[in-house]
């Protein structure tokens, strides 16, 4: 009796603890009440031995998935050919003992892991259940989304949409065939055995080194030197990389000497961007202030307009926005102005104003003159409108060091003055304070000047200074074009968007 059931595919539930395994019967022993299986699933995982045994108190539930057909033990579910834990599947299953059968289109699908090296060769056939096979069935359909998911195992929701019907109900084929052939793509995704899995990872950097990159690169540029040719994106190209400041389109190329002056200069200068100033003699320059005057540009401006320029430079010499705001109240800047009796010393008034007017302590040193020329009167006027102090002796000048000297003191005719004793005390003082000092447009002489700057100021354009002069800078007083055409200078304006532009020797 025991051995009719040899050979049906069954599933013995063992409880919590054991689990659910899977497979054909190959043994009933009645004597010691066990149960043999060959080529178990324990939990839908493949058993690594080839068969186990059951004790009758260790099954909680045993349900038959397959009863093979009369005289044909191994028909249905040969495990050589499908290797599968639920059998059943493309199989002609006899009618049961009652002679009553059901006729239903399973279709293809399995709760367990599967490995299926011919998966096209499987159908999907009619299939006779008979009712004992219909409860198996209704079983696994009820189990199967609790099997596990293993490596390689993937479950097809749609091949169970059966377990919510009636088992007699005949369900539609869904195995997703297409002219009676399996789709490729379904093959190639379920077809590969589950033992062929490598479980080494890639080597991806012994792959890598087997591609020479620098010999290919070598190779297409041996090809465009040989064809003359140029292939855009190889590694030889690099792009051209701009600043921000520069122009990517350029219609034509660009003159760097935009000034040109009637006569050979002495000395010339260039700009940040490359720009060629060059320097005139004081001649020159003082005909083109000659010229611009008779044209409407009068001292009067022009002495604003260098007042502005230098007290703009002198700000930012000072520290600027960073020194300059009204939360650093307790660091006002100290500027030392000393002046001579004539035009250069009323262009730093004016300079000193603007600086006063910008919340910075000036203290103005002018000698006494019994006559003052009227630019100095004026100058003076103003001045003594703001805050700022006015001091004729050397005396009266701080004794700490200050923050900026401005030096106003020799003019381009007088150099007489140089011999004053006021002139000598305030070289003096100027030299022992050692506070960095500004020349507000330094003169050009054999003599070399008291007071070494660190900054020179030039207005227009620049005289031939020497080294005593420091760095060179050129401010635009705002001489018209056509003005440096009349005295025979082609001139271009070197300044762009500033009125302030520093200089660089050649």
């Amino acid at each position: 009796m025991a051995t009719d059931w040899l050979g049906s595919i069954v599933s013995i539930n063992c409880g919590e603890s054991l689990g659910v395994y899977q497979g054909r019967v190959s043994a009933v022993d009645q004597v010691s009440q066990t149960i043999s299986l060959t080529r178990p699933f324990h939990n839908g995982v493949k058993c690594l031995v080839p068969e186990v045994t059951f004790r009758a108190g260790d099954i909680t539930e045993l349900k038959i998935l397959e009863i093979p057909g009369p005289g044909d033990n191994r028909q249905c579910g040969d495990l050589q050919h499908t290797d599968l834990g639920i059998p059943g599947v493309g199989c002609q299953v006899g009618p049961s003992q009652n002679g009553t059968g059901k006729v239903l289109k399973k279709p293809l699908s399995s709760s367990a892991p599967q490995n299926i090296p011919r998966r096209t060769d499987m159908k999907n056939q009619d299939v006779i259940i008979s009712p004992q096979q219909q409860c198996s069935k209704s079983y696994m359909d009820r189990h199967v989304e609790t099997l596990p998911q293993s490596k390689g195992f993937r479950r097809r929701h749609n091949s169970w949409s059966s377990s919510s019907r009636h088992p007699n109900q005949v369900t539609p084929k869904k195995s997703g065939l297409k002219n009676g052939q399996m789709k490729s793509k379904d093959d190639e995704c379920f077809g590969d055995d589950i033992d062929e899995i490598p479980d080494t990872d890639f080597d991806f950097e012994g792959n890598l080194a087997l591609f020479d990159k620098a010999a290919v690169f070598e190779e297409i540029e041996t090809y465009e030197r040989r064809s003359g040719t140029r292939s855009r994106g190889t590694p030889s190209e690099k792009p051209a990389r701009y600043r921000h400041d520069e122009n990517i389109l350029e219609s034509e190329p660009i003159d760097y000497r935009r000034i040109v002056v009637p006569h050979n200069a002495h000395k010339e200068f260039c700009t940040d961007s490359g720009l060629v100033v060059p320097s005139v003699s004081y001649e020159l320059h003082k005909k083109l202030l000659s010229v611009a005057e008779k044209h409407g540009l009068t001292l009067e401006r022009r002495l604003e307009m260098t007042g502005v320029c230098a007290s703009q430079m002198a700000l930012s010499l000072l520290g600027g926005p960073n020194r300059l705001n009204p939360k650093n109240v307790h660091q006002r800047p100290t500027v030392a102005l000393l002046c001579g009796p004539h035009v250069k010393g009323a262009q730093g008034i004016s300079c000193g104003r603007h600086l006063s007017n910008h919340d910075v302590h000036v203290i103005l040193f002018l000698p006494n003159f019994v006559k003052m020329l009227e630019s100095i009167t004026n100058e003076l006027n103003l001045f003594s409108k703001t805050e700022g102090q006015q001091v004729s002796s050397v005396k009266d000048l701080p004794d700490t060091p200050v923050d900026l000297v401005i030096n106003c003191l020799d003019c381009h005719e007088n150099a007489f003055l140089r011999d004053q004793p006021w002139y000598k005390a305030t070289v003096d003082w100027a030299n022992q304070n050692r506070a960095p000092v500004l020349s507000i447009d330094p003169p050009v002489s054999e003599v070399e000047q008291g007071i070494d700057a660190k900054w020179s100021l030039a207005l227009g354009l620049p005289l031939p200074l020497g080294e005593r002069a420091g760095r060179v800078y050129l401010c635009d007083i705002g001489i018209p074009q056509k003005v440096f055409q009349e005295v025979g200078i082609n001139y271009h304006s070197p300044f762009g968007c500033k009125f302030v532009i520093p200089l660089h020797s050649t």
